[in-house]
């Protein structure tokens, strides 16, 4: 395990989620480490193969310890199965990701009496799987694996074994890398993220893989609510290269009538995940001829503008409801209250959200025994909104400020489209997918939209927002991230698109940090917090925001390592930032 004094650098290596080695399935630690960048030139040597005299359940271990290697079709582990099993072996069918600690154990009864064959059984608990394109799907169960060993010339080697790979954890991430591979937001018409993992080497493949990733569509987690720009049937017109100059080729064929904006699109898409590997400038062709007129070589700088996640305006504070008013957390007003009906007392707020631009604020507010949603501009008068429930959570914006989400009663997701007049209607939010896992103790949009992350049931959850041609809006592919883990979660809040910060009651790990899709799990140092905590606020590039107490604290990782009292005496402040 790395040394505490190191871990600073480690919880902000986490936030930028580049997918990092580690050990990460120890009950009480979860560290990471950088991976190298791997140059063309880098060709790492296979682990070294089984030890002379190895009994079989040693050497079914370093079996799974040598499946961690991807080079030249798993090689190393294939150095642990007799000639013929290493021929017959399909590695590419399935991969399964195992918790750290795992067992080789002899199954109760023996499947033979030859003193040269045994069985021996892989037992742990599985972390999850990863498909054929790189997506990680969680699946956190026990699993249990028997492989057929013999001993041929005095050596054991594995003779039978399932088709795929069972791979640890810290296996699995030692020879990665993660990246963002862009998809479409069919409403917004942006690109939106999508996570993936690829082998680490060879280094000169990545570009050739990633193109695949694209091609394949968006993983599960995001069918119905993401598509692709790149027309299915479509394909490459020949392998993904570099020139001389530098510029990496991506030359398409079959990709039918393109009109400009999905062109554009399509760029960004392949711009934006190439970015992801290092590739600077790539030579984008549709049967040998430019995709866009007039410009063969382009960069990430050409398609920026089309990213849909959008984080708060820089110039917009971070915010805090506390004693029934919204006040300025950070900047030049810290400590003041909102100039409009927000902040000065006409209401008694309870929770709040402000558009990413700050211009706009929704304000659940206790009336009675009871709550209920008011919207308006951030200075101004508040509108009441009919939505009323004995328990409201804090609202959340989508990117465009255009819809503000909140749960009425723990079961009810609520939505109100805001038009450019400020005029509002309201609908509802299919949760069918949803509503069997429990109470909805938290929710928030993802800052691309196209997400949400949720506290049901004291469990952190993620799903998609899908929005239908005829304007219904649902909840799917809902996924538990972490049950194991993380204890029951208080709150939950995005970092990014690929990055969520949870809060909760574990002992002594009150914080984590969680990849949106669970693979990647770190606990943030709780110094100077005094549980229970029952907030967190999070956006990029700004520091974690967490409500014990006595108050709200602020961390960003810096040489001290801890946690620094931003307002204190506030044990019913509720910090947030705009989104």
């Amino acid at each position: 395990m790395r040394p505490r004094s190191r871990l600073a650098a480690v919880v902000c290596l986490v936030l930028a989620l580049l997918v990092t080695a580690g050990c990460a399935s120890v009950p009480d630690e979860s560290t990471v480490q950088v991976l190298r960048k791997v140059t063309g030139g880098d060709a790492p040597e296979l682990p070294a193969g089984p030890a002379a005299g190895s009994n079989p359940l040693d050497l079914v271990r370093g079996y799974v310890y040598a499946s961690g290697s991807t080079v030249e079709r798993h090689g190393a582990a294939r150095r642990f199965l007799t000639p013929a099993a290493a021929g017959a072996w399909n590695d590419g069918v399935s991969l399964t990701i195992l918790d750290e600690q795992f067992d080789t154990v002899y199954p109760p009864t023996p499947a033979s009496k030859d003193p040269d064959v045994a069985t021996v059984r892989i037992r742990g608990s599985r972390v999850g799987t990863v498909t054929a394109a790189g997506a990680f799907e969680p699946a956190e169960s026990p699993v249990e694996t028997d492989v057929t060993v013999v001993r041929r010339d005095g050596q054991w080697r594995i003779d039978r074994l399932p088709d795929g790979v069972v791979v640890r954890l810290s296996d699995f991430r030692a020879n990665t890398r993660s990246l963002k591979a862009y998809f479409v937001d069919p409403v917004r018409r942006v690109t939106v993220a999508d996570l993936r993992y690829l082998p680490a080497v060879p280094a000169q493949a990545l570009p050739s893989r990633a193109v695949d990733m694209l091609l394949a569509g968006p993983s599960a987690a995001l069918q119905g609510a993401a598509e692709s720009a790149i027309p299915r049937g479509a394909r490459l017109r020949s392998n993904v290269g570099e020139t001389p100059d530098g510029a990496v080729v991506v030359d398409f064929t079959q990709l039918g009538d393109l009109d400009e904006q999905s062109r554009r699109l399509l760029a960004a898409q392949v711009l934006l995940t190439l970015a992801e590997i290092n590739v600077p400038r790539v030579r984008l062709l549709v049967d040998g001829a430019p995709l866009l007129d007039g410009r063969a070589d382009l960069t990430r700088e050409n398609v920026v503008a089309m990213v849909g996640e959008v984080q708060p305006s820089a110039d917009v504070a971070g915010f805090v409801v506390s004693g029934g008013r919204v006040r300025n957390l950070t900047g030049p007003q810290a400590g003041v209250p909102l100039a409009g009906q927000a902040g000065n007392g006409a209401y008694d707020v309870a929770q709040a959200a402000v558009t990413p631009d700050g211009l706009r604020i929704a304000a659940v507010v206790r009336d009675g025994d009871r709550q209920r949603l008011l919207l308006g501009p951030t200075d101004g008068e508040l509108q009441s909104v009919q939505l009323s429930a004995p328990t409201l959570t804090r609202p959340t914006w989508t990117p465009t400020g255009g819809e503000v989400w909140t749960v009425l009663g723990k079961t009810v997701v609520a939505r109100v489209v805001v038009d450019e007049n400020g005029s509002v209607r309201t609908g509802q939010v299919n949760t069918a997918d949803l509503a069997t896992s429990g109470p909805i103790q938290d929710l928030r949009l993802s800052r691309d939209g196209l997400r949400v992350a949720a506290v049901v049931g004291g469990q952190l959850v993620t799903a998609a927002v899908e929005r239908s041609s005829d304007g219904e809006v649902a909840i799917r592919n809902v996924r538990r991230l972490r049950a194991s883990d993380l204890g029951d979660v208080v709150s939950v809040d995005w970092r990014a698109a690929e990055s969520l910060i949870v809060v909760g009651t574990r002992a002594g790990r009150p914080v984590s940090l969680v990849s949106s899709d669970g693979l990647t799990l770190q606990f943030v140092p709780s110094s100077n917090l005094t549980p229970p905590l029952h907030a967190v606020a999070a956006a990029s590039s700004r520091a974690f925001l967490v409500a014990d107490q006595g108050g709200v604290w602020s961390y960003d990782g810096g040489e001290l390592n801890t946690w620094r009292q931003v307002v204190g005496g506030v044990p019913d402040a509720v910090p947030l930032y705009p989104g």
